[in-house]
């Protein structure tokens, strides 16, 4: 058989949370009366308290941590250990001293300003994520090779038309400038001329294009 759903079961950390919680009401109630509240003003005090130490933890929990919830869940639970710890005999409840007066009395303002900016408060400002690193510009695509002229031909064949001379390499401004920044790295840490071959193969560019590029550094 299957036991049946929906019982309430005992539950030790329950009992326990409802019984602390018990007690610590009381320890409320019995200082706020000591400070002269009196009826209904005694019960509201407790109340208050626990109301402002639950909504600043419901903050931290849903909003994660800042400093204005953990101001006043500190504030609250000194006032609920403070009131537990002043009804265990350490200060005479029957002549309450004028400090404890005023604490009691200024409660309600305190409480009510606490609550009052947790609910409309937006918390801290998320912190601003940093620029992303601009893009590095790509290089330019080098221009397909020059086709090397034929050679000459025998007497026993016929004649070909000369072939039309190859087409001048051309070379983008942004190649050449960079071109300029290689050669004077290369002068600066060798204290010579960067050559031809070693230029073509600092920017991996085709032989002609590497001849036309130091011929416009010449």
């Amino acid at each position: 058989m299957t036991r049946p759903t929906g019982r309430l079961r005992p539950d030790a950390v329950l009992v326990q949370a409802v019984i602390a919680g018990a007690l610590s009401f009381a320890h409320l109630h019995d200082l706020a009366a000591a400070a002269g509240q009196s009826g209904w003003k005694a019960w509201a005090y407790p109340i208050s308290v626990d109301l402002l130490l639950v909504a600043a933890w419901r903050r931290l929990r849903n909003a994660g941590p800042s400093r204005l919830a953990w101001c006043w869940f500190l504030i609250a639970l000194v006032a609920s250990l403070g009131a537990n710890v002043a009804t265990a005999g350490f200060l005479d409840l029957a002549n309450p001293p004028a400090l404890l007066r005023l604490g009691v009395a200024g409660w309600p303002a305190l409480a009510f300003l606490g609550g009052t900016l947790l609910a409309h408060s937006t918390g801290d400002p998320a912190p601003v994520p940093a620029a992303p690193a601009s893009a590095p510009e790509p290089a330019p695509e080098p221009a397909a090779e020059a086709v090397p002229a034929p050679g000459p031909v025998t007497d026993d064949t016929p004649a070909l038309p000369a072939a039309a001379p190859a087409p001048a390499v051309t070379v983008p401004a942004p190649l050449v400038a960079h071109a300029r920044k290689v050669a004077a790295d290369h002068e600066a840490r060798t204290g010579s001329p960067i050559d031809t071959d070693t230029l073509r193969a600092r920017l991996g560019v085709p032989a002609p294009m590497a001849d036309a590029i130091a011929a416009q550094l010449a």
